[in-house]
């Protein structure tokens, strides 16, 4: 009967005949993670702002509401209640609209500043991984060289 061949030892081996840079392999986590951190923040801030947008847009419109719904002496002046909560609604919902659109573009402005950075940061780290994993394999094809 065949008996199954024991592949830890030889897998063992294998795997330590290729060196793992875990230091690069930290730096690399600990940069994502502060991206991370740093992405969070600007969607947090953006989502305060847009709470405190609507939130001031309600009061604002039940304020007007309040106006709306108190009794009038003529019927002509429930129309004209109506056409200003109207008018004023119009206005109130343009600045609002107004102030989502600067908050999204303070968010896509960070976003893009944030990606850009990024970017330069793992431009930068691969270079200098490379430029390791280089010396390390020249060292090792002259170290293989002088052995001969």
């Amino acid at each position: 009967m065949a008996k199954a061949q024991d592949f830890t030892a030889m897998f063992k081996d294998v795997m330590g005949a290729f060196p793992v840079d875990t230091k690069a392999m930290e730096d690399a986590f600990k940069t994502q993670a502060a991206f991370s951190e740093k992405l969070t923040a600007v969607a947090l801030e953006a989502a305060e702002k847009s709470s405190e947008v609507s939130a001031k847009w309600t009061k604002e419109t039940l304020a007007k509401l309040t106006e709306v719904s108190k009794s009038k002496a003529e019927p002509a002046d429930y129309a004209k209640a109506m056409t200003d909560f109207a008018s004023a609604t119009a206005e109130v919902a343009a600045e609002n609209m107004a102030a989502f659109a600067e908050i999204a573009k303070k968010v896509q402005m960070d976003t893009v500043e944030l990606l850009m950075a990024a970017g330069k940061d793992m431009t930068d780290e691969a270079s200098a991984a490379v430029q390791k994993a280089a010396k390390e394999a020249t060292a090792v094809a002259k170290k293989a060289a002088a052995a001969k």
